[in-house]
């Protein structure tokens, strides 16, 4: 270990042993006991939200299962001043009866890549690597590119993405475990874009940093990601599994794809199984399994920079943020997409479409995971936003006050985009 790895890891248990921090983070029910990090958020209060809230919610989610052909979902909702729904939705398939619970590990797609970008922040604080290193210096045979660390991290690199070009490979050989570099290669070998200058979704940036980060700190992703993030936040059921990245066992949720039957019809009551499909095509991009009550305390953590302790690179981590869309309060930077005032992350892998965002001010947390990958990859984006929409009007529990704060669109709004996007029949309310 690094001299100021190890001075950083120390320090960290030194706040967690004497209790330094005052400020207690959400009270997640899945997280360790002793985190060496204490998250600086509002208390959550006990029980759960008030049953009008949860109507709503109940109803956002399945018409949004409904639409994606999803059998099943795990949800978790953390309002401080209200209340909390963590649930398990549906069955683990359209043919089962075995119901979703919360305990169950998935596949947390792009919600990886703030999480490399933590690992990066962390190795310029222990001055192994600087932001703007071009990533060349560190992982050899790249052809025709000079791109720096900060840019991948960023999504300014103007580097393609192979997801898109691979995942019929993946249909045909699931369990295929993949180089790195051979995904890396199929993004690179995208038309680039100008770099530096506007967002591009790039799964082979992530995988590239992810490449550049092993080689400076000598360590498997897997091993720099538990030092880094998972252990100090108390995350016991996330990892990014190692070997042939096979991870899926009884605990885990059973992700699907819809797909069209001979007529061209969207089959959706037969699905076909995406939970074998290798972690390894996902690597330092998508490739982490965790559990609901997990990325719920890491997107908080995430949203209030519990990672970067004073004088971290990492404080300057959301200051050049980049345009996603037209909409002026939709950016991207630091690994996060920033909207309105949430920060969170959302995408798709083979089985799964998963979404998480947290509010730094007022501490609302919300995360869903789908298990039906075949509709948009935005859909969990906008069922997360449609979910934090409709818990950011709960009402206060006794002795608590609602904080003044809003978000530039309405639950409504992105129920109707839900449905209009809709994979498969919605039934009528």
């Amino acid at each position: 270990m690094a001299a100021g790895s190890s001075a950083r890891t120390l320090q960290r248990r030194a706040v967690a042993a004497l209790g330094a921090l005052a400020v207690a983070g959400l009270a997640l029910s899945a997280c360790a006991p002793d985190p060496a990090i204490e998250i600086p958020a509002p208390s959550q209060v006990e029980g759960q939200l008030p049953e009008p809230t949860l109507t709503e919610l109940q109803t956002a989610v399945a018409d949004a299962m409904a639409a994606t052909g999803s059998s099943g979902a795990i949800v978790g909702v953390w309002v401080p001043w209200s209340g909390t729904w963590v649930t398990g939705v549906g069955t683990v398939s359209p043919t089962s009866e075995t119901p979703v619970s919360t305990d169950m590990t998935f596949r947390i797609g792009d919600v990886t890549r703030a999480m490399t970008c933590d690992a990066l922040y962390a190795a310029v604080d222990d001055e192994l690597v600087a932001l703007d290193d071009p990533v060349s210096d560190y992982v050899s045979g790249i052809p025709d590119i000079d791109v720096t660390l900060l840019e991948l991290c960023n999504g300014t690199a103007g580097i393609g993405s192979y997801q898109a070009r691979l995942q019929p490979l993946w249909l045909s050989n699931p369990t295929r475990a993949w180089n790195p570099r051979e995904l890396a290669a199929y993004g690179l070998g995208q038309e680039r874009t100008e770099r530096g200058v506007a967002w591009r979704d790039s799964d082979a940036s992530y995988v590239l940093l992810g490449l550049a980060l092993e080689r400076v700190t000598g360590k498997p992703a897997s091993e720099l990601l538990a030092e880094v993030v998972f252990e100090p936040l108390g995350l016991e059921h996330t990892t990014l599994p190692e070997g042939k990245g096979k991870w899926a066992g009884r605990s885990a949720l059973p992700g699907n794809l819809t797909v069209k039957d001979a007529e061209g019809v969207m089959n959706c009551t037969e699905p076909l199984d995406m939970t074998p499909v290798s972690t390894t095509t996902g690597f330092t991009d998508s490739g982490v399994v965790s559990t609901i009550d997990d990325l719920g305390r890491y997107m908080q953590a995430l949203a209030v920079g519990a990672l970067a302790e004073e004088g971290s690179a990492a404080q300057d981590r959301w200051s050049d943020p980049k345009p996603v869309s037209s909409a002026s309060w939709f950016t991207y930077t630091g690994g996060a997409f920033q909207a309105g005032s949430l920060i969170g992350q959302y995408g798709s892998v083979p089985g799964y479409l998963t979404g998480a965002f947290a509010d730094p001010g007022t501490g609302l947390t919300v995360a869903v995971v789908l298990n039906n990958s075949a509709a948009s990859s935005a859909t969990p984006a906008y069922l997360a936003w449609e979910l934090a929409a409709i818990a950011s009007k709960a009402p206060a529990a006794a002795g608590q006050t609602a904080p003044e704060f809003g978000l530039p669109w309405t639950a409504e709004q992105y129920h109707e985009v839900i449905a209009k996007a809709a994979i498969c029949p919605v039934p009528e309310s």
